[in-house]
């Protein structure tokens, strides 16, 4: 991959806050045109790591590069290609959605007739047409963060870093913001993603980045990490809790329990073997089972299992 392809290039990134190692050593490459996700439990340097990327903070140690353009060395450069949406609310709750905008267009120094004409492009763009006069107060949760998605775009930037952009939204304020992301990769922006819905990951992002204690511990494709950690899994769903103990002994290898789900699950290498051996192994033994099923690890297994084998 040449430097040209690379949207952002991050290098021994480290970062220290008195006691706390909040990065040590992040190393990461995100291609242009793509949606790159960070996961991580919460302390594990995302929004450090996010804040230096974009300007935000002095790293201790390492080389940054943002649109091609060295973060240390010429911020306001690298200020010109991005845009940041932050975890909290960026507009103003008595004006209307134009408004606001407008107002972002003319603090990004654009004349009034150009701020005016980009906040049409924007409402249009995020579907905010008709609600555009409207104070933003009256809004639902989905379309004040569609209304902040778009503040960060007045300077049509290169790269667009979220951090945590759906928390606090229902189903519906995410998938309508999730659907707002997906147009903007589509046009060739660069998004950078941290969240804390595995969910959001799973649907958006093109590559994804586990954080843990200031490092990347694992990188890939939503599917190359579900291969990582052990491929697919066999759940097995009991008539009768009490028969628990008695079935995940049959089952191979490390073993997930759910009382309250009546559930065992287990990783397994070969679906249709695994299968008619479990299937075998409970009328054996004389267990009744509601339910078999084999299927892909989701994202949040991955995860905890991640997690939790690199704070061991």
């Amino acid at each position: 991959m040449s430097d040209r392809d690379l949207a952002i290039f991050v290098e021994g990134l480290r970062k220290r806050y008195k006691d706390k190692q909040a990065l040590d050593g992040l190393d990461l490459t995100v291609r242009a045109g793509t949606v790159q996700g960070i996961l991580g439990p919460n302390g594990a340097g995302k929004t450090t790591a996010v804040r230096i990327m974009s300007t935000l903070l002095r790293a201790d140690e390492g080389r940054v590069e943002v649109a091609g353009i060295d973060v240390r060395t010429r911020a306001d450069d690298v200020r010109s290609q991005i845009g940041l949406l932050g975890q909290n609310a960026a507009v103003d709750e008595e004006l209307s959605g134009r408004q606001n905008l407008e107002m972002f267009g003319r603090l990004y120094h654009l004349g009034a007739r150009r701020a005016g004409a980009r906040a049409d492009e924007l409402l249009e763009q995020f579907g905010l047409t008709e609600t555009g006069t409207k104070a933003v107060k009256q809004y639902s949760g989905g379309m004040r963060r569609r209304l902040d998605l778009a503040a960060s775009l007045i300077s049509r930037p290169q790269v667009l870093f979220l951090d945590e952009p759906t928390t606090g939204l229902d189903p519906r304020g995410r998938t309508e913001v999730w659907n707002a992301v997906r147009s903007l990769v589509g046009g060739g922006t660069t998004v950078l993603l941290t969240t804390q819905y595995l969910e959001e990951a799973d649907q958006l992002a093109d590559q994804i980045a586990v954080i843990n204690r200031g490092q990347v511990i694992a990188e890939g494709t939503a599917d190359e990490l579900k291969t990582k950690t052990g491929g697919d899994r066999i759940d097995v769903i009991l008539h009768d809790v009490a028969q628990l103990e008695r079935a995940a002994s049959l089952l191979p290898g490390d073993v997930d329990k759910d009382e309250d789900r009546r559930m065992v699950s287990a990783s397994i290498s070969n679906r249709m073997a695994a299968l008619t051996e479990t299937v075998r192994a409970l009328q054996e033994a004389g267990i009744e089972a509601e339910d078999i099923a084999v299927r892909r690890p989701t994202l949040d297994e991955v995860f905890m299992h991640l997690t939790k084998e690199g704070a061991a």
